[in-house]
């Protein structure tokens, strides 16, 4: 079984990012920390940068196929139920005006949160955001998020592993600033011994 695992590992990783990203609330993020922690030194069993491509390719176009299930279907699945159709008659327009004027900040920024991961390419495309406006800041996110989070846990390995599982990205941001900050303390600390020797 784990022999299976690592041999598809890197189809599993595209898998569960895609369907992530297209709205299927799975644990992506979750697959990238692991796929990046096989390929450290220790591990050996991918490369870190076939593992970065390989999300971030995964989440590109997971999110293409939520925004245009979103745009394609979105609105008659919202008119579909008497309930649904009221809130969604008077929270499209607020929706259209917020993605028209933010839409790029939250399709770019909803890659880092887990909520706004599943569903921010949904929205854009319900909302009908710019198709080649929604493509250039998904891609961005998705490369950004797929590069931060595959090299944070490529580095700081179970640390962020932990940091992420338990506190999201705020938490292996945390473990970053202290590991930099004990590195420069190490350092002003070995600097100043070998001056008064």
């Amino acid at each position: 079984m784990t022999h299976l695992l690592l041999s598809y590992g890197l189809v599993l990783l595209f898998g569960v990012v895609a369907m992530e990203s297209a709205g299927i609330p799975l644990p992506g993020e979750t697959a990238l920390v692991a796929a990046a922690i096989l390929a450290t030194p220790q591990h050996h069993h991918y490369s870190i940068v076939t593992v970065i491509v390989v999300a971030a390719c995964a989440a590109i176009v997971g999110d293409n196929i939520g925004y245009w299930a979103g745009r394609v279907g979105g609105r008659k699945l919202l008119q579909r139920w008497g309930l649904l159709r009221r809130y969604a008659d008077r929270a499209l327009p607020a929706g259209e005006r917020f993605f028209e004027k933010h839409g790029g900040k939250t399709v770019f920024i909803g890659r880092f949160v887990a909520v706004l991961r599943v569903t921010a390419a949904w929205l854009a495309g319900i909302t009908h955001m710019p198709w080649w406006r929604f493509f250039l800041w998904n891609a961005a996110g998705g490369i950004a998020w797929a590069t931060l989070v595959g090299l944070v846990a490529y580095y700081f390995g179970r640390a962020a592993a932990d940091a992420f599982g338990r506190y999201g990205l705020l938490g292996a941001a945390a473990v970053i600033v202290l590991a930099v900050l004990a590195f420069v303390a190490l350092r002003v600390w070995n600097k100043r011994f070998e001056t008064s020797s």
